[in-house]
């Protein structure tokens, strides 16, 4: 038979071009008849953020499996056609299949870009906190630098995000945020920003104009039902304080931030962005609770790596991306190899290219 390159065969049509993809379709169907369930459940509107959850999701499988039913189609069809040029040397229908094989190519490459989130917790909302590290005022301004980044990037997706909390900095910039962020794939697409973040720049604090070199650190975690971790209520410190920074109306006018603690493992959470003290105590339950899952997730890798004799986990306290303004323009991702010159555009929100880098990057180690 005569091809074209680039047309896959019906039985490729399903499997991703990335080593170790796979839509897996097979499960997603077994779990479509889970979510359908669940949809007609009775009490699914009893919880709201869990309804739209499910329907959703619901949603997004039955369009990922009907687009790749109708890929599949469209496959089948350009071969027949192909066939028919071939036997008959029609140079117009040969044409007309060349550019549905670039049509069909496009559209494979969305679909492939699905295989790339395997994770378990790549569909879960992802709760993004950013912290100012060495280098004082200058780490304080970098970390609200990286805030304006992610937000920017963020405006221009389909992703929801609230801003759960903003500690202001000393001088300039913030101490901390945290961000909850919504949407498909959430999780599964911020992932890889968690690490140290380091920045090179003339420093606008800095009257001898000299070249400083700044950290900030961001965490990133999956949030978590809150009925899946246990909490005893005894290891917990709650705090009030007024709120601040931006916030509407209710900022500065009552103690309805919360900070909560949690003193067996001192992990702290705070929320003040919700209207009442009660809404920001929920809200800061439910940071708590990923958090401390998270904190499980990490000592189960801990000790499977101390079995192994090696550290591979990517967290916290590991520099990931370089970005230098001064002598040179450059931002570099250490794990992907990925550089960007503009790195007034990355500031500025365009990270998709970084995103896209490490879902692949992410694949290529599970295989190795």
């Amino acid at each position: 038979m005569t091809s074209i390159p680039g047309l896959c065969s019906k039985k490729s049509a399903l499997a991703s071009t990335t080593p170790g993809g796979s839509f897996d379709v097979a499960g997603k169907e077994m779990e479509l008849v889970e979510l359908r369930e669940l949809a007609s459940a009775p009490d699914l509107w009893n919880d709201q953020d869990r309804a739209k959850e499910v329907t959703q999701k619901l949603a997004r499988y039955e369009g990922m499996i009907e687009n790749i039913a109708a890929l599949d189609s469209r496959i089948d069809d350009a071969e027949v056609l192909l066939e028919l040029a071939a036997e008959e040397d029609d140079a117009a229908t040969a044409a007309e299949v060349a550019a549905e094989v670039v049509a069909l190519d496009g559209a494979l490459t969305l679909l492939e870009r699905e295989s790339l989130f395997f994770g378990e917790y790549d569909d879960r909302p992802a709760i993004l906190s950013v912290h100012a590290g060495a280098g004082g005022v200058d780490a304080q301004d970098w970390a609200e630098m990286l805030l304006r980044m992610y937000v920017r990037y963020l405006e221009r997706t389909p992703f929801k995000v609230e801003i759960d909390e903003i500690q202001p900095g000393d001088e300039a910039g913030i101490k901390s945020a945290t961000l909850t962020v919504k949407g498909d794939h959430a999780y599964g697409s911020f992932e890889g920003e968690r690490g140290v973040h380091r920045l090179v720049r003339i420093s606008p604090f800095d009257s001898a104009a000299r070249r400083h070199t700044s950290f900030a650190g961001v965490d990133v975690i999956p949030e978590v039902d809150t009925t899946d971790v246990e909490i005893n209520q005894e290891d917990l410190r709650i705090d009030t304080y007024r709120s601040q920074g931006a916030g509407g109306q209710h900022v500065n006018t009552s103690d309805s931030a919360v900070r909560i603690t949690h003193l067996p493992t001192g992990a702290v959470v705070a929320c003040q962005n919700e209207r009442s003290q009660l809404q920001n105590k929920n809200r800061a339950m439910q940071l708590l609770a990923a958090r401390l899952a998270e904190l499980a997730r990490q000592d189960r890798l801990d000790e499977i790596d101390s079995i192994r004799g090696e550290q591979t986990e990517a967290g916290w306290g590991r520099q990931i991306r370089s970005y230098v303004m001064q002598p040179y323009q450059m931002v570099k991702d250490l794990r992907t190899d990925l550089e960007v010159g503009n790195i007034s555009g990355v500031l500025d929100g365009d990270l998709d290219r970084f995103v896209d880098s490490y879902l692949h990057w992410r694949r290529a180690q599970q295989e190795d």
